[in-house]
């Protein structure tokens, strides 16, 4: 059964549908959600329809979700009227109806002097209440303060929590690679000389390890990195290797490459803090192996303010998203920094990117294409949202090979957490899946300076 939001008990004495009052930015996190409260009734206030018209022309991932929900709400409604009970969403589904704005009830009238769309959201969210005494109603939203604003005027609230993942699984990504201390001999044995780098995966469990399970072993002063392949059924070493100059620091970058250089695993996220090579070590992989695809496309989401599309930025499309896309040249920079300017190395990298057979593009302009043979890299993917994650993957054609990085605990986004952003989404719901790998990075590299302020300020 979905969790959708916190709701009594079995033992409260409560038979009839609840009612849960829907706030803008649920719509926009994900426009199906109405179709996730199982047999419950939702209500959406007339100022929540009054806000998503301002986004209904952008073309971002928030103009796209307020399009479909509007369509799906005119498809619902088409020929009914809402009357008092609204209309049914479909086969086990509840009703959803439109409130018009009511206003604060007479005791709490006084208590928010400012007339703005959270404050008309919360006063219906409270006359539903009232007016449906036998029956329990929450009002559901993303925005902490308007949580809290309803907590202080007794109206229950809730998080969105259909896509939000338990935090014991989130800690638990972070811990994934399975450390054995004093690995057996005749395992460090076989897959350091032993024929194909290989070993039986009983040495380190009892069960069939889940697809794509990394280890890290030690004996006595040995240590090697290890990752379960199900098609063979067996232990693979992973090899020290470089990509396009680029040697890993540590044993995390070490997978992190692999992952990224294995054509069977065409799904990598590589998560981790500031400095630990992520975008950077997804980037010199696409380059290795550059000959195999027929463009790498570099992107991440433009963040901005409120709604503000790049449309507001002077400039064309290169100039508008520069300040976004810089950090991505900064990666490409620090690679051709490993070569002399004059080396076919460095020539060959500006002659792809002059060709565009590397290209650096904003997220937006993705949506509709289908991707083959591309090298997809995209970066900060802990500010999007699991529909956006899921609209992106789908875009995957025949050998395209997608990286997806991000910092699960430096989200932007006003609406999204660490339990609910796209990343982890697509971390959870992938696991054990063959095409899919993650590697979480630990440790800093891109200065001593940098390792130390990320562990004391």
């Amino acid at each position: 059964m979905a969790i959708y939001a916190n709701v009594p008990g079995s033992n409260a004495k409560i038979k009839k549908p609840k009612i849960f009052v829907l706030d803008t930015n649920i719509v926009l996190h994900d426009y199906k959600a109405i179709r996730k409260f199982q047999d419950n009734d939702v209500f959406i206030p007339i100022a929540v329809i009054e806000e998503l018209d301002k986004f209904k022309k952008g073309t971002d991932a928030l103009s796209f979700n307020a399009r479909g929900f509007m369509r799906d709400i005119n498809k619902l409604t088409e020929g009914k009227m809402f009357g008092k009970y609204g209309v049914p969403i479909g086969k086990g589904l509840g009703n959803i109806k439109i409130e018009p704005n009511h206003p604060f009830p007479d005791a709490l009238k006084d208590l928010f002097h400012d007339d703005i769309q959270d404050h008309r959201i919360l006063a219906t969210a409270i006359w539903v209440r009232d007016n449906n005494p036998d029956r329990f109603v929450a009002l559901v939203t993303k925005d902490i303060n308007l949580r809290m604003k309803a907590k202080a005027a007794g109206m229950e609230a809730q998080d969105y929590l259909t896509d939000r993942i338990e935090e014991e699984r989130v800690e638990g990504a972070q811990k994934e690679v399975q450390f054995i201390e004093k690995a057996p001999a005749e395992l460090m044995q076989s897959l350091t000389y032993g024929q194909n780098n290989e070993a039986d995966w009983s040495f380190v469990s009892k069960k069939e390890p889940r697809p794509n399970t990394l280890y890290l072993l030690r004996n006595e002063g040995d240590m090697i990195c290890a990752r379960y392949d199900a098609d063979r059924k067996k232990l693979v070493l992973i090899r020290n290797r470089q990509a396009y100059g680029i040697k890993p620091r540590n044993h995390e970058q070490r997978m992190a490459l692999d992952a990224c250089m294995n054509p069977s695993i065409p799904l990598v996220s590589l998560t981790g803090g500031a400095g630990t090579g992520k975008t950077l070590l997804a980037l010199a992989a696409a380059l290795e192996q550059e000959k195999q695809f027929d463009q790498i496309i570099i992107s991440r989401p433009a963040v901005t303010l409120g709604n503000q599309d790049i449309g507001f930025l002077p400039g064309d499309q290169k100039t508008k998203m520069s300040p976004y896309l810089q950090p991505l040249m900064d990666n490409l920079n620090v690679i051709k920094a490993q070569f002399r300017p004059s080396s076919k190395e460095a020539l060959h990298l500006e002659a792809m990117l002059k060709e565009e057979k590397i290209l650096i593009t904003p997220l937006a302009y993705i949506r509709g294409r289908s991707l083959g043979k591309v090298f997809f890299i995209i970066d900060e993917a802990q500010n999007l949202t699991p529909h956006e994650i899921k609209t992106i993957i789908t875009r995957s054609g025949e050998g395209t090979k997608m990286v997806f990085t991000g910092d699960i605990f430096q989200i932007d986004q006003p609406y999204l957490d660490q339990w609910s952003n796209g990343l982890t989404h697509l971390g959870e719901k992938m696991s054990g899946q063959k095409l899919f790998e993650h590697v979480f990075l630990r440790k800093g590299e891109r200065s001593e300076l940098s390792e130390i302020a990320s562990k004391l300020l």
